[in-house]
């Protein structure tokens, strides 16, 4: 209620957008077009949203990068693909296709679809070789000149299917990194506040080697402060923030067009950070992440928001650090440049400390959950489905629902109990 009389221009990015959503869900339109919607939302507003969609009379369409969303949420897919496709039984070329299912069955069938293209592809080329053959042949006889010009027309006018370019292959070696000590970062009664209000306090936590760990909180908690106290972007007001022994840690920033050289080309800006690394590597380390040699010569200024980011991401893991500090990492990355991201950081020996509002990405990725308050924080070793098992729990331990008695007087089957200290009995129970 205090919220609603204060300006747009005081609100979070978050906070923007759930105004945004609530201006157009209030329209009761008939059919929607959502760009994005899921940018800048926390994963509890992005669950609501997704909750509510999933009810909603309403039609919609909606371009989304968060492959949980679509999963949970679409059940057609329709791609747009810059590879031309041949279209089986039709002879016709298209760079659009649309698939029944949500998008692992979009995944599924267009991995069976090129299966079929490809072997399709084949039975062609060994006709056309055939074909090529006999007109060979026939135009060495004086008596099959004639024969052979004509087939050859009919050669020339076959349509011919066209495989798309198979992606690249991708391999990540990362420049070695020195071990710190078992403690990275220690946390101790951080407490922050902006003028007369307190947003956190009694913040205290330990973030051990090796681990990767996401910070989770609801817009307007401070997850951000907390994050940019940690890499030593706001001062400790209150508390105190120490990293281990030989900690080398280095910060990937939500906005990389504050952070990047816009007036100087990629490779400008990879070589500037990185002249330690021989040109070689830093360019073989940009092709995994898809950028040609071409792509390295362009100016800054000319990528799109996921092609900065990738860059950006590129810096930040060429800088032989043992701890990143990554904040929105997945920000204007279309799902193939995250699946990339991720396979690159699943691979990273160091330890990792990320914001993130993608479900997927958080579910791949982390090792433990630390989940802010304003009271401090909980920390939930495992992964984020394991997280949202126990909050589950809990939630119903703290509301219990009486069940009523059935009628036919038989005994309910009830589950066995799972020991919530068990973490591989609780991801057991979670994939059933």
């Amino acid at each position: 209620e205090s919220q609603l009389d204060e300006p747009v221009a005081s609100l979070s990015g978050g906070w923007k957008m759930r105004v945004v959503l609530a201006k157009l869900l209030l329209q009761k339109a008939d059919f929607y077009l959502f760009d994005e919607p899921t940018n800048h939302l926390d994963i509890v507003a992005q669950e609501w949203f997704l909750q509510f969609l999933k009810t909603a009379a309403f039609g919609f369409m909606i371009v989304c990068h968060d492959r949980y969303f679509l999963n949970e949420l679409c059940t057609t897919i329709f791609e747009l693909d810059p590879a031309l496709y041949y279209a089986l039984g039709t002879g016709e070329k298209s760079t659009a296709k649309m698939y029944a299912g949500n998008y692992t069955t979009y995944e599924i069938q267009k991995e069976h679809d090129l299966a079929l293209l490809e072997s399709a592809f084949k039975t062609q080329q060994k006709d056309l070789k055939q074909k090529m053959e006999t007109i060979d042949r026939f135009r060495a006889s004086a008596s099959k000149g004639k024969m052979a010009q004509s087939m050859l027309k009919a050669v020339e006018k076959i349509e011919r299917i066209e495989m798309p370019p198979k992606p690249s292959s991708i391999h990540f070696t990362f420049p070695p990194i020195v071990q710190p000590g078992r403690l990275v970062l220690q946390v101790h009664n951080v407490a922050q506040s902006f003028g007369a209000k307190q947003i956190f306090h009694n913040v205290n936590f330990e973030v051990e080697r090796g681990k990767k760990v996401a910070l989770i909180a609801p817009n307007g908690v401070g997850k951000t402060t907390l994050f940019n106290i940690i890499a030593g972007k706001l001062p400790v007001q209150t508390g105190s923030v120490e990293m281990g022994h030989n900690v080398k840690a280095v910060v990937f920033d939500q906005d990389q067009t504050a952070a990047l050289k816009l007036e100087k080309t990629m490779l400008e800006n990879l070589y500037e950070a990185h002249q330690n690394i021989l040109e070689q590597k830093i360019r073989a380390f940009a092709g995994s992440f898809l950028f040609g040699s071409d792509d390295l010569a362009k100016k800054v200024k000319v990528l799109s928001g996921g092609e900065k980011n990738r860059v950006g991401m590129i810096k930040v893991l060429l800088q032989q650090a043992n701890v990143l500090l990554l904040d929105e990492p997945t920000n204007h990355l279309d799902i193939s440049s995250k699946d990339i991201l991720l396979r690159a950081l699943q691979t990273y020996q160091g330890t990792i400390i990320f914001v993130s509002h993608d479900h997927d990405f958080v579910s791949k990725l982390a090792t433990d959950i630390i989940e802010l308050s304003a009271d401090g924080v909980s920390l939930y070793p495992g992964n984020y489905e394991l997280y949202l098992y126990r909050k589950r729990q809990m939630e119903s331990q703290q509301n219990p629902v009486k069940q009523k008695p059935e009628r036919s007087g038989k005994k309910q089957k009830s589950e066995p109990a799972v020991d919530r200290n068990d973490a591989g009995a609780l991801e057991r129970t979670i994939e059933k």
